[in-house]
C-alpha cells in the first residue's frame, strides 16, 4: 500500500450506552443561603452524577468565554491560540456604524472601536451612542449600600439623560455580574432580587426615586452595564426593579456546589442554564444538557433561549441560527423594540462587515450542476463506482490536483487568495517541478473551466517526519500574475474552502465528504474526479497505538460500501457546518490495510495546525469567522 494512496473507512462499530435517570434540580436557595456560601472551596461531587455538567476532564480546563475552540469572539477581539485576545481599535469596521461616546468624553467612530480600546486598557470606557461628546453627560450607576436597588443615569446623547431604575422582568445574574463589577466587586454578585416599586416608594427614604425604568440584557462579558442591551423605558409604578447583592471579597471557607474559573462559587442548579452566573462564563462551557430552555451547542456550550434566531450566530457550527432550530425553537418575545440604540445590532453589523470581506466554504451554486456533454450530445455521467460517486465537472469547486513532472498522484484544497494546502508527503522543496490544476474533472484532460496556475513557493510543515507521517501538511504559494495581485483570472467554477480555527467545530459521527481520483477497487486509478461521504471517528487511537500522533484523526465510512484506496493522499475532507458553510477538515494522510474493518483513514486535522497556515497566510485567507 502506497502513501499516495486514500486510505479510508472501516465499519464502525457503535456501542449504545445507557444515561443514568433524569434528576430533578434542587429548589433554588434562599438568598441567606446563598450569602452564607459563597468564596467556598471547591469540594464538588463528581460530575458523573450530574445530568447537566460534563465531564470533570472537561471542567478541568477551566473553559471560559475566551475559550475560542468553542464560542466566538466578539469583533473587538480576535482568536490567537485558542484564546480571544484584544484588537487594535483601527482594526474595527467603520462603515454604516454609529459613533459613540466615551467615559472620558472622547469620540470613538464606532462601538466596536470603544470596546477595543475599552479591552486593551481593561478599563470600562464606553459611555453612549452620539456625536457630541465633550459637552455631554455621561453614562454612570449606583447601588443601595442597604437594599442593592440599583440606578442608572442614561444620556440621550444630546446633552441631557434620564435618571432610571432597572426593572425586573429580564434581570438576572449575568446583568447583575456587571452591576457589582461597577462597584469594584471583582466576582461580581452573589444574588439577584427584585423589589416592589409601589412599596419602596412609599418609604420616605426613597423619595427622590426615578419614576422609570428600563430593562437590560447582558451577555457577561460588559465592564459597565451601558454596554448591555437597554429595551424600552417604562413607567416604574406597579412593577417589580432590580436589586442584587454583591459577592463579598471574603468569606468563611464552606462547601461548594460549582467553583467557576475565576474561583467565584455558585450553586450546580445555576450551571447550564444560559445565563452567565460566574461572570466568566465558566458555567456554561462543558454541559450535556441544558436547564430552563436554554440552547445547547454541539460544542457543549449552553445559550439563552433568546439567542436563537437572533441573526447573530453563537454556536461556533452555526446552529442557533439554522432554519431547523429557529423554526421548532421556542424563540422569545420578550425583547421589544427599543428606544435605544442596540448594542447588539452594531456587534451584529460588525460581524457582518468583518465577515463580508471572506470569501469561503460557498460554492457557485449556478454550476454545481453542470454536467459535461460529449459530441453526441448526452450527459457523461457514470454509475456508483467503489462506492463513490462521480463528481460533476464543476462540483467540488475548492479541488486541485497536484502535477509534478506531468504526472498527478495527489490532490489538495485551495483555501482563498493564492495558497493550496496539501499533504507533506506529496511534496518536496522544488516549486518548478510542481503545477497546480483548478477544475479539473477527468484527470488526464482539461476541460473548459480548467486553470493551470505555476508554483512560487512550497511551505512544509517544519516538525514534518516522514517516517511517521507526523505533522502531514504543506502550504503552498502560487505565482502571481503579472502586474497583478491575483493568481489567476477570476474564474466562477473556483471558490475557496474555509479554514477550520477550533479542533471542536464538528463531532464525532458528523457526515463529511471526500474526494480524489485515486485507486478504485481493481488497483486502477479513476479517471474522473470522485467523491463520497464518511463519517468522523472518535478513539481511533486504540487501532494504530504509538502511531498515531497529535494532529491526526480518523473518518469512514459507517456502512463499509466506500473503498478505502478511493482518492488521492492530501485530498480534502470537507465538512458543513449547519449554515452549509464548508470547512477543509482533514487532509488525507496515510493508513494502513486498505479497506480492513478496524483501521480507518488517518487525515491530518487541519484546525490543529491553524495557527501556522495563519502565520504563513496572514488573516484574511484563513476562515470565515475567526475574523
Amino acid at each position: 500500500m502506497t502513501p499516495e494512496s486514500l486510505f479510508l473507512l472501516f465499519l464502525l462499530i457503535l456501542r449504545s450506552e445507557t444515561s443514568s435517570p433524569p434528576k430533578r434540580d434542587p429548589p433554588p436557595p434562599r438568598l441567606e443561603q446563598q450569602i452564607q456560601q459563597v468564596g467556598q472551596k471547591p469540594t464538588t461531587t463528581p460530575e458523573a452524577d450530574d445530568e447537566f455538567l460534563g465531564s470533570q476532564e472537561c471542567l478541568n480546563k477551566k473553559l471560559t468565554r475566551a475559550s475560542c475552540d468553542l464560542v466566538f469572539c466578539p469583533p473587538w477581539q480576535r482568536c490567537i491560540d485558542g484564546q480571544c485576545s484584544c484588537k487594535p481599535p483601527y482594526l474595527c469596521p467603520l462603515e454604516g456604524l454609529k459613533p459613540v461616546c466615551g467615559l472620558n468624553r472622547k469620540n470613538y467612530r464606532s462601538y466596536c472601536q470603544a470596546m477595543a480600546a475599552s479591552c486593551r486598557n481593561n478599563q470600562p470606557l464606553f459611555s453612549h451612542f452620539g456625536e457630541n461628546c465633550k459637552d455631554s453627560k455621561t453614562f454612570h450607576s449606583s447601588m443601595d449600600s442597604d437594599s442593592g436597588l440599583i440606578r442608572i443615569f442614561l444620556p440621550d446623547g444630546a446633552g441631557g439623560g434620564d435618571q432610571l431604575l432597572l426593572c425586573g422582568e429580564l434581570w438576572d445574574m449575568a446583568a447583575a455580574n456587571v452591576a457589582c463589577k461597577a462597584q469594584t466587586h471583582t466576582l461580581g454578585a452573589a444574588a439577584t432580587h427584585t423589589m416592589d416599586y409601589d412599596t419602596l416608594l412609599a418609604n420616605s427614604r426613597n423619595q427622590d426615586l426615578p419614576s422609570s425604568c428600563v430593562s437590560v440584557r447582558c451577555q457577561g462579558y460588559e465592564m459597565l452595564l451601558a454596554e448591555c442591551e437597554i429595551y424600552d423605558k417604562q413607567k416604574a409604578e406597579g412593577r417589580k426593579v432590580a436589586a442584587a447583592t454583591c459577592y463579598p471579597t471574603t468569606a468563611a471557607p464552606q462547601a461548594c456546589e460549582f467553583t467557576c474559573a475565576n474561583t467565584k462559587c455558585i450553586f450546580r442548579n445555576q450551571t447550564c442554564d444560559g445565563v452567565d452566573d460566574c461572570g466568566d462564563r465558566s458555567d456554561e462551557m462543558c454541559c450535556r444538557k441544558c436547564r430552563n430552555g436554554a440552547f445547547r451547542c454541539e460544542t457543549g456550550v449552553c445559550l439563552h433561549k433568546d439567542a436563537v434566531g437572533d441573526k447573530q450566530i453563537d454556536c461556533v457550527n452555526g446552529a442557533d441560527e439554522a432554519t431547523k432550530h429557529t423554526t421548532s425553537y421556542n424563540v422569545s418575545s420578550t425583547q421589544t423594540p427599543s428606544d435605544y440604540v442596540s448594542r447588539k445590532n452594531e456587534t451584529r453589523s460588525n460581524r457582518e462587515m468583518l465577515e463580508s470581506k471572506l470569501f469561503c466554504g460557498i460554492p457557485n451554486e449556478d454550476l454545481v450542476d453542470d454536467v459535461e456533454v460529449d459530441e453526441r450530445g448526452r450527459s457523461s455521467r457514470r454509475k456508483r463506482v467503489v462506492g463513490g460517486l462521480p463528481a460533476k465537472p464543476t462540483q467540488i469547486q475548492w479541488q486541485i490536483a497536484l502535477e509534478e513532472n506531468r504526472r498527478i498522484d495527489c490532490g489538495g484544497a485551495y483555501i482563498g487568495g493564492c495558497w493550496v494546502l496539501t499533504a507533506a508527503h506529496c511534496v518536496r522543496e522544488n516549486p518548478s517541478a510542481f503545477k497546480v490544476k483548478f477544475s479539473l474533472w477527468k484527470k488526464h484532460r482539461a476541460q473548459g473551466t480548467t486553470d493551470i496556475v505555476p508554483v512560487q513557493d512550497i511551505h512544509i510543515h517544519p516538525n514534518y517526519v516522514p517516517t511517521t507521517y507526523e505533522n502531514d501538511i504543506a502550504l503552498i504559494k502560487l505565482q502571481k500574475l503579472p502586474f497583478s495581485e491575483k493568481c489567476f483570472v477570476d474564474n466562477p467554477a473556483i471558490r475557496a474552502v474555509c479554514v477550520p480555527w477550533s479542533t471542536q467545530l464538528f463531532q464525532p459521527n458528523h457526515t463529511c465528504s471526500i474526494s480524489g481520483w485515486g485507486r478504485t477497487a481493481d488497483g486502477k486509478a479513476a479517471q474522473v474526479l470522485l467523491w463520497a461521504n464518511v463519517s468522523l471517528i472518535a478513539g481511533c487511537e486504540s487501532s494504530y497505538a504509538d502511531r498515531f500522533k497529535p494532529g491526526m484523526m480518523c473518518a469512514g465510512d459507517l456502512d463499509g460500501h466506500v473503498d478505502s484506496c478511493q482518492g488521492d493522499s492530501g485530498g480534502p475532507l470537507v465538512c458543513e457546518d449547519e449554515l452549509g458553510v464548508s470547512y477543509l477538515w482533514g487532509i488525507v494522510s496515510w493508513g494502513e490495510r486498505c479497506g480492513q474493518p478496524g483501521f480507518p483513514g488517518v487525515y491530518t486535522q487541519v484546525a490543529h495546525y491553524f495557527e501556522w497556515i495563519r502565520l504563513h497566510t496572514g488573516w484574511p485567507a484563513v476562515t470565515r469567522f475567526n475574523t
